[in-house]
């Protein structure tokens, strides 16, 4: 068991009174974390403020030899970094290495992405009103930031704040999910150890909601970076007063598979990405939009594909989908689909429990109107809609408030054009499913899905601010 500590900046505290982490899989605990206060927050964000002064002159030179040192770090530990994700998430063990894979490249392509953080020069005599000046814009660091992160991905959706915010020449305070407190205390022991480390750079408390909110109404920081729920970030809008706010929320992605689209292929990309991760993904696949023309062949292909899954122990490296993060996701799943059979719905794969873990389902003859397909189910369900045309996909698809990432399965090229124009959201996948992302790309959404952009170059925006310079 890893016993998570506080760090204030670069010096590790402890506390008599423990949080216990038990695993999603076998309940048996995995981990434990100090149980902090709104105080621990607030001291932490004041020793960030001073760190600041330090933090802001550190040459970029040191910040690049930083990111880089970590991500060394990462790679020596791979296994130690795996093995913990799957501890406290039940993420199986195989998605969990692809994770530290994931993670180390995050802050391999930040690092790069420092070496080309840059301005441009500014022609003040291009009006009348001007005169000739020496003038240029330039990006500076934005301050002290929060980072608060979800247990679907504990390392490398903290890669995607820490890095960028660190090699920008920011401080930090990162509040890690309570399921994943060990996970965010090593990746944080990796950067407060290298010896290229800027002094109390980062500092990491743990806790809930009374941590968040003093960390996130406090006037120290500049900007805060949060990935979570919907609900969570209206309260983070309405507490955080004038800041940066970046929000990356929550999703309702869908697909159209239309009757040009390779049906095994579709079939097969739909199961991995309503499934990996157990479906607790932002982006995992919830509705699918088939074409009325190919609608039964596509259920029974992607019914028997699904059925292929290896479900049960995430320490087994065949082992596709492992449990739900806790009893309440499980039983809050196993709702959604008693609540769609009462509505009409039929399930052609799963809808049940395997050896205690919720089974990844496939939901046939379901309507725009049913709750399944409204909501983010955050859970391994995705729902079959029978459509007529493309105009009724993208209008069902769009009709919805999520708009994170959508895809199509077409060989039709006038359509995929059509779907580039007409579907409203962050991000569009052409042949493949919404689930797709890589992290050097731009990774936000729209309407209630979040403000602001994730990836390393986009990141760095988020975390600067640009200044204007007039020199006569």
């Amino acid at each position: 068991m890893t016993d998570a500590k506080i760090f204030m900046g670069s010096k590790e505290v402890d506390r008599p009174e423990k949080v216990v982490r038990k695993s999603p899989y076998n309940g048996e605990a995995v981990s434990s974390a100090p149980l902090c206060s709104a105080e621990d927050a607030k001291a932490a964000l004041k020793l960030a403020e001073r760190a600041f002064t330090s933090t802001k002159k550190a040459p970029l030179s040191q910040r690049i030899t930083w990111l880089r040192d970590v991500a060394e770090r990462l790679r020596r530990d791979r296994e130690r970094f795996a093995r913990t994700i799957t501890d406290e998430i039940g993420k199986p063990i195989t998605f969990s290495r692809i994770e530290v894979d994931r993670c180390i490249e995050t802050v391999e392509l930040t690092a790069d992405a420092l070496t080309h953080l840059r301005g441009e020069t500014i022609p003040t005599d291009a009006t009348p009103s001007g005169r000739k000046s020496t003038a240029f814009w330039r990006r500076v660091p934005a301050g002290v930031v929060v980072a608060i992160t979800p247990f679907n991905f504990p390392l490398n959706l903290a890669a995607h704040k820490l890095a960028p915010a660190l090699g920008a020449g920011c401080s930090v305070v990162l509040k890690p999910t309570p399921e994943a407190p060990a996970t965010a205390y090593l990746f944080a022991k990796a950067f407060i150890e290298s010896p290229h480390a800027v002094p109390d750079a980062l500092s990491v408390v743990y806790g809930d909601a009374e941590v968040g909110s003093a960390l996130v109404s406090s006037p120290i920081p500049r900007v805060i970076s949060f990935t979570g729920s919907v609900p969570v970030g209206n309260i983070i809008t309405k507490s955080a007063g004038i800041k940066k706010v970046s929000r990356e929320l929550g999703g309702n992605a869908a697909t159209f598979v239309e009757k040009s689209a390779d049906i095994a292929h579709a079939a097969s990309r739909c199961a991995f990405g309503a499934f990996v991760n157990s479906g607790q993904v932002c982006i995992s696949l919830q509705r699918i939009y088939v074409d009325a023309a190919i609608y039964d062949r596509f259920a029974d292909a992607i019914a028997k594909e699904t059925k292929k899954l290896k479900v049960g122990s995430p320490y087994e490296d065949e082992t596709f989908m492992g449990p739900l993060i806790n009893d309440d996701a499980k039983e809050r799943a196993m709702k959604w689909v008693e609540s769609a059979k009462k509505e009409g719905a039929r399930a052609i794969a799963g809808g049940e429990l395997v050896d205690g873990i919720f089974a990844p389902t496939v939901m046939a003859d379901v309507t725009d109107d049913m709750a399944i397909v409204c909501e983010e189910v955050f859970a391994p369900i995705v729902s079959l809609v029978k459509v007529e045309s493309f105009e009724e996909a993208v209008e069902k698809m769009n009709d919805s408030p999520y708009g994170l990432q959508f895809s199509i399965f077409t060989n039709d090229l006038k359509m995929t054009q059509n779907a580039l124009d007409r579907f409203e959201c962050g991000g569009i996948v052409v042949n493949d499913v919404p689930t797709v992302r890589f992290d050097i790309q731009p990774y936000g959404g729209m309407k209630l899905s979040g403000v602001g952009r994730e990836g390393p170059d986009y990141a760095l925006e988020e975390f600067t601010e640009i200044q204007s310079v007039v020199i006569f």
